[in-house]
């Protein structure tokens, strides 16, 4: 005999039974939330980090975008933080943006480093690095290749963290996936004059990650974006959404704050997927 919480009327993906009322996704003003109800239940979630480029071998990932949950007062605006935007320069890639409504707040995912390594998911904060930040429900901090609900690079989490890359050059080279999650990191890039094969982005709960690239040559080997909360990841060579042919480029993260993909050997690395903010009450 078997049976299904799905047919029973008493179980709900609503918080308390509470109906989804508001989704924002872009920063705004909130002035529609009828009289009487002073306290709503607002899921936020913040943008996801780019992944990083390498002039030689293949960059790190970005980290996903901090999830938080709780009561909170309510507000007359919003923040919905935007996805990290991802670029071909060899340097420390741009962290995604917080989101925030009330008092429940989201960091945005770390962008990937300038080397090999991945960023950390978000926490409630903030940070640059491949170690998190603490999470919004006091879950700590969790160091790189750890994980945690606001995982170190490498790592599953709520928020994963980004995949690293590979530095190798020559000969037959892989890099890492982001991290499996709720919301989920980017991946990592190779670049080799031999065999590339960039990492996925990290698959999630809902979603998928877009996949690596593959081939020979230094024009390949791109890193995928990670899957967000409310869409999928894009494989490599769509850095900002749009397929460009250059499979050295990274993906883009997925809606709702997926990480970026990597890119190696000077291509475009992939931004962050843009955060989100839902209200019940």
């Amino acid at each position: 005999m078997s049976a299904s919480i799905y047919s029973n009327s008493s179980f709900t993906d609503s918080p308390y039974g509470l109906k989804l009322q508001r989704t924002y996704t872009t920063s705004s003003s909130v002035t529609d939330i009828p009289a009487g109800i002073n306290r709503v239940y607002a899921i936020v979630i913040g943008g996801g980090g780019a992944g990083s480029s390498q002039t030689t071998g293949g960059g790190g990932g970005g980290g996903a975008g901090g999830y938080s949950a709780g009561w909170t007062y309510i507000s007359n605006s919003v923040t919905v933080g935007t996805g990290a935007v991802g670029n071909s320069t060899a340097a420390v890639a741009a962290n995604g943006n917080p989101s925030i409504y009330g008092m429940v707040m989201a960091g945005g995912g770390s962008g990937g480093a300038n080397g090999i390594q991945g960023g950390a998911g978000g926490g409630a904060v903030t940070i640059t690095g491949s170690s998190s930040a603490a999470a919004y429900t006091g879950a700590p901090a969790a160091s790189f290749v750890v994980i945690g609900y606001a995982a170190g690079r490498d790592a599953a989490g709520v928020s994963s963290g980004g995949g690293s890359g590979n530095t190798t050059v020559t000969g037959t080279v892989t890099a890492s996936a982001g991290g499996r999650g709720v919301i989920c990191g980017g991946g990592g890039a190779a670049g080799t004059a031999g065999t590339g094969t960039g990492g996925a982005g990290g698959t999630g709960d809902f979603y998928a990650g877009g996949a690596g690239s593959s081939g020979t040559g230094i024009t390949f080997g791109g890193g995928g974006g990670g899957a967000g909360y409310t869409s999928n990841g894009f494989p490599a060579g769509s850095p900002a959404g749009t397929a460009t042919g250059v499979l050295n480029n990274g993906g883009q993260g997925g809606s709702g704050g997926g990480g970026g993909g990597a890119a190696s050997t000077g291509g475009t690395a992939g931004s962050g997927g843009n955060g989100v903010v839902y209200l019940y009450f």
